[in-house]
């Protein structure tokens, strides 16, 4: 038997929720979708709630919200409606800020509608036009009637650039509250159903972004006078550095370097190769050079293997110990001394390790902007691609890996950093005579190659051809880059130490 309650609480009704200072709402005695409009008691409305127990959580988290108290600014959609009307010229000044939806009566939300179709269709959204759209839609009576739409543009307050963009600020802003309380709403519901306490704070953090997202305010024009100033600023400190050719972070291998100027901020750098060939070894080497050499903060996500395995293979390049060795465990004296050398090393480095083996792309986004904000950030490694986890909203894989891509772009833009990515190979490669990857090649997504702004492959000739003239030695073909030439670096790699070296000089730098 539900148990059931019944409490009275005091509202601010829909017209009624606006400030001393502002003006006063039109009111008609018009009933409308929402919100019965009348002359009397504006202001106020006591309205009785009734609370009961619900039949399970879920349903109780998402029905006892009151979709008609959520916060709104009713005078703000009248003065905007209305400023239109009177004066289009007011539609431009808010045009890229607001959006249908972002309106909370639903009969200002169909005004609107209208108003942009007009704008689209390049005609005036002034009174005549927007009702005579409206009659054609057969909406006229659903918004009020012609005589609401008239008072409307006779009871405009202002129509200054200032004032119209004030209403909008405040209209998005109710938006973004109710969106808010509505997302927590939701996130509670599905608190309850998740199957782990993992999954609900995961569903969080995915809806706080999304409502970010929302927040956000659009990109303003720059006058190309700003721009060229600070592209001149940029130019500046290239030419005071010009000795130098890395403008990024070095990878610590000269050919490359020269070839890319190093790992540039806001760039997605994907590195894609067959299994086995060395993909994770090559991204140890540019994440070690970054952090020791170059004294940069690094994220490293492994996905494949734990962090002890990870921190062994380090130890391993870092110090040349035999890392079968070390895999078996017959360890001699001297590979001790290198071994507590290493961890020394390793440990005076911002270095940042995740083996999380199930990780969603908003999951790695969130994780980074924390290390980012507590520590600073100035490198991403993913370890790799296709293993982050999609956000199950559709079953389709390559859609999924779309998406992860797209995100990862946005998440090097967002920090301005570099984040390199590892991926897999298609089988196509192993059907072809010369196996050397080419972009089509990319797994599960041609949205990849598209989002990266460098994408490389690594190819290992004694990997395929036993007989090969140039064993242990691995080409990085640089296929597609953005800024840059592409072209083919050769590097030594020694297996027994997971080491990369550069070919011309044949010793250590990374």
């Amino acid at each position: 038997m539900s148990m059931r309650a019944t409490q009275t609480i005091n509202t601010h009704r829909i017209l009624g929720h606006w400030q001393a200072n502002e003006p006063r709402p039109i009111v008609t005695t018009k009933r409308c979708a929402r919100t019965v409009y009348k002359p009397s008691r504006a202001t106020t409305n006591y309205a009785k709630v009734s609370l009961h127990q619900p039949k399970n959580n879920a349903e109780g988290c998402v029905n006892y919200l009151d979709k008609s108290l959520l916060p709104n600014s009713m005078v703000s959609e009248q003065a905007t409606i209305g400023a239109i009307m009177v004066d289009p010229q007011a539609f431009m000044h808010i045009s890229d800020l607001l959006l249908p939806e972002h309106f909370f009566s639903d009969e200002h939300r169909m005004i609107y509608e209208s108003m942009l179709e007009l704008d689209g269709e390049g005609k005036g959204m002034d009174l005549v036009n927007v009702v005579g759209r409206l009659q054609e839609k057969k909406q006229i009576e659903d918004v009020g009637g012609v005589s609401y739409l008239s008072k409307l543009s006779r009871a405009v307050p202002s129509t200054s650039t200032a004032e119209i963009s004030n209403y909008a600020d405040t209209i998005k802003d109710r938006y973004l509250q109710r969106r808010t309380i509505i997302e927590l709403q939701q996130q509670l519901a599905a608190a309850w159903e998740a199957d782990t306490g993992q999954q609900a704070v995961a569903s969080v953090q995915a809806a706080a972004n999304v409502l970010s997202d929302k927040a956000a305010k659009p990109k303003e024009f720059r006058t190309i006078r700003e721009v060229a100033m600070s592209a001149f600023d940029l130019l500046e400190y290239r030419y005071a550095n010009s000795g130098n050719e890395v403008t990024g972070i070095p990878s610590g291998y000269a050919d490359l370097d020269r070839m890319t100027s190093g790992f540039q901020n806001s760039d997605l750098i994907i590195i894609a190769a067959r299994p086995s060939v060395g993909k994770t070894a090559f991204a140890n080497n540019i994440a070690q050079y970054a952090a020791i050499i170059a004294r940069k903060n690094v994220a490293f996500f492994s996905l494949e293997m734990s962090a002890e395995q990870l921190a062994l293979r380090m130890m391993s390049s870092e110090q040349h110990i035999d890392a079968n060795r070390m895999r078996t465990g017959y360890m001699r004296s001297e590979d001790w001394e290198k071994a507590t050398q290493a961890v020394a090393t390793l440990g005076n480095s911002n270095l940042f390790l995740d083996d999380s083996s199930s990780l969603t792309v908003m999951e790695i986004i969130n994780k980074c902007r924390r290390l980012k904000e507590k520590f600073g950030l100035d490198m991403i490694v993913i370890d790799y691609l296709q293993l982050i986890s999609g956000n199950g909203r559709t079953e389709n894989r390559q859609q999924e890996v779309s998406e992860i891509s797209r995100k990862l772009k946005q998440l090097a833009r967002e920090l301005n950093v570099p984040v390199i990515a590892l991926s897999q190979l298609s089988r196509a490669v192993e059907q072809r005579a010369d196996k050397r990857p080419m972009l089509s090649d990319l797994r599960e997504s041609g949205s990849i190659e598209q989002d990266a702004d460098i994408v490389s492959f690594l190819y290992r000739d004694d990997y395929y051809n036993q007989e090969t003239e140039k064993p242990n030695i691995i080409e990085i073909i640089i296929a597609k880059q953005r800024n840059g030439p592409v072209g083919t670096v050769e590097l030594a790699f020694q297996k027994e130490y997971n080491k990369f070296l550069n070919y011309n000089r044949q010793h250590a730098t990374a």
